[in-house]
């Protein structure tokens, strides 16, 4: 199963706003995801640059049930592989790694085993 494919003029502005300095970068890729709330790699980027493991849980995995809306929207029926070399599907993987990782960071081991599990489900072939 494969996400769209996301426009150039989006994909181009998100690499402008993780081109802004530091103290910047963040208020960028909000905009970026406020302006465009289904652009799951700017999901990914939002809880990469998270203020600490909460906000990163929380970008994280509001861009992975926006992942699965996005998936099922596409014909989708809960199995089936979502490849890493497929690069649309690549937000929804790094929101679900992201996921698994700030789940075992906060404690929530059976969440972060679940993630963890579904990622290779979703792509055995790569890791994460």
């Amino acid at each position: 199963m494969c996400l769209p494919e996301v426009g150039t003029q989006l994909i181009s502005a998100l690499d402008a706003a993780l081109g802004e300095c530091d103290r910047d970068r963040r208020n960028a890729v909000v905009k970026i995801v406020a302006a465009n709330p289904t652009y799951l790699d700017g999901w990914a980027w939002l809880g990469a640059l998270g203020r600490d493991t909460m906000d990163s849980y929380m970008a994280y995995r509001v861009g992975y049930h926006r992942g699965l809306d996005a998936l099922r929207g596409n014909g989708w029926k809960g199995s089936g592989y979502v490849r890493w070399s497929h690069i649309p599907n690549r937000g929804f993987l790094k929101c679900l790694s992201g996921l698994a990782k700030t789940s075992r960071l906060i404690g929530d081991n059976a969440e972060a085993d679940r993630c963890e599990q579904f990622l290779l489900q979703l792509d055995p072939s790569h890791t994460f």
